[in-house]
């Protein structure tokens, strides 16, 4: 455990698996440390894979990675009490390789991924807790871990460690989080055949569905639900902010309770046999509530780094591209024979601004703080669209001008005039 490393990484989520995978590929000694039994032991949920990021990493992944059903339709509910409306997307081009979406198991990607890694070169040491960073000074120099004599060093260390990274707010690099930037997630697994997931989704042999959800199922609070379709079984679940669940005094689980008896999203999961069952968090705080990223011999991945996009539910494609971002950049200062300072890492914050993933996230910059603040749009807006739709379906002998007078009554009666201008205002700004 005294040998030193050209790099470690602490973590073996997407983002550590990308970084170390990058690394031992191009010939850096690599230690990988994960307080998990193995790679995706504590990942018993589902989540949704995007391939273009795993394909610069790993060309032929599709040969063998453990994956559930390629997404050939995308749907977006809006949903009241007692209904809701929305879109549907599906293409048949979609349905042709290469697939650019797919739904997987994270406890059996991310094993697979771990075994990848290990091949490639990488040491990759699990059961084992970074209780925290060596420093000379403000320079990373290793990591201090649970075994006996763990002390171990390294030119650089990436912190992979997940949303509430520990090692980099004990050493001063990553402030508390605030309850607005981290949302708090629940989901199911339901088990069914497969035969009676084919026929309720009208999907067949690898083709998947995703269903992203937003409205009264969240009780004004900022958040979504979400449901797609694995080989045998269908995910479940819904998040919101824990400032919010703080606020109103509810847990999640009640909410997903709910959320499962809306008239519109228990037929679809009836029958199944729910087996699993988890509680995560998200980081969502966006642009704006992102750490420092790097630093004298450290480098921030992932979601320890807030990389989420929380308006299009992207995750794992940050993560990953972060964490082969974050290895190409000391592969090249190797290579130039440059040492790991922060004047030097600057490059890796640098590249990232120029890639689609500080683009995303610096548009969507405004979105977290205007939803926070204005709870209208998750209660008011989808019971006044509703009824909207359901006035203007309902054949009552009613001409269609009265009903259309009736509809802008409602609105600017719960709104006012100006509150649906402001709030047309506040929508400009969130997607701008």
């Amino acid at each position: 455990m005294s040998e030193k490393f050209d790099v470690i990484i602490v973590g073996a989520g997407p983002s550590g698996n990308a970084a170390a995978l990058r690394l031992a590929q191009a010939g850096l000694s690599v230690l990988q440390l994960e307080r998990g039994e193995s790679s995706g032991s504590k990942n018993v949920q589902g989540a949704i894979l995007y391939s273009d990021a795993l394909e610069k990493l790993i060309p032929d992944f599709r040969d063998d990675a453990p994956l559930e059903r390629h997404i050939i339709e995308q749907r977006m509910w809006i949903l009241d009490d007692d209904s809701y409306m929305g879109s549907h997307y599906r293409s048949d081009s979609f349905n042709k390789p290469p697939y650019n979406r797919y739904t997987m198991i994270r406890s059996q990607f991310d094993k697979w991924f771990s075994e990848r890694v290990q091949k490639a070169g990488a040491l990759v040491i699990c059961e084992t807790t970074v209780t925290e960073l060596l420093l000379d000074g403000q320079r990373v120099i290793g990591v201090r871990t649970d075994r006996q004599g763990g002390e171990i060093y390294a030119d650089a260390v990436i912190l992979a460690d997940g949303v509430n990274s520990y090692l980099a707010k004990k050493a001063g690099f990553h402030p508390e989080l605030h309850p607005k930037d981290v949302a708090l997630a629940v989901k199911e697994i339901h088990f069914m055949p497969t035969e009676l997931i084919e026929q309720r989704f009208n999907v067949k042999g690898e083709e998947g569905v995703v269903i992203e959800m937003a409205g009264k199922i969240t009780k004004g609070m900022m958040g979504t639900g979400f449901l797609y379709t694995n080989r045998e079984s269908v995910t479940i679940g819904v998040g919101c902010m824990l400032s919010d669940f703080k606020a109103q005094q509810t847990t999640p689980y009640a909410l997903l309770e709910q959320m499962k008896a809306h008239p519109a999203i228990q037929p679809l999961i009836e029958g199944g046999e729910m087996k699993e069952y988890t509680a995560h968090l998200i980081p969502e705080g966006g642009y704006n509530a992102m750490p420092d990223l790097f630093g004298d011999g450290w480098l921030i991945v992932g979601d320890a780094g807030m990389f989420v996009n929380a308006v299009h539910r992207e995750g794992s494609n940050l993560a990953m591209t972060t964490g082969m971002v974050a290895a190409d950049t000391l592969i090249a200062l190797r290579a130039e024979g440059l040492p790991f300072s922060k004047a030097n890492l600057k490059r890796y914050e640098a590249t990232l601004n120029d890639s689609f993933v500080m683009k995303d996230l610096k548009k969507y910059k405004d979105m977290p703080a205007i939803f926070h603040k204005n709870p209208q749009f998750f209660n008011d807006y989808p019971e006044l669209l509703s009824k909207a739709a359901h006035t203007m379906l309902t054949v009552d002998g009613v001409d269609k001008k009265s009903k259309e007078k009736q509809i802008r009554h409602s609105f600017r009666q719960r709104r006012s005039l100006m509150g649906l201008m402001g709030d047309a205002f506040k929508l400009w700004r969130a997607f701008e």
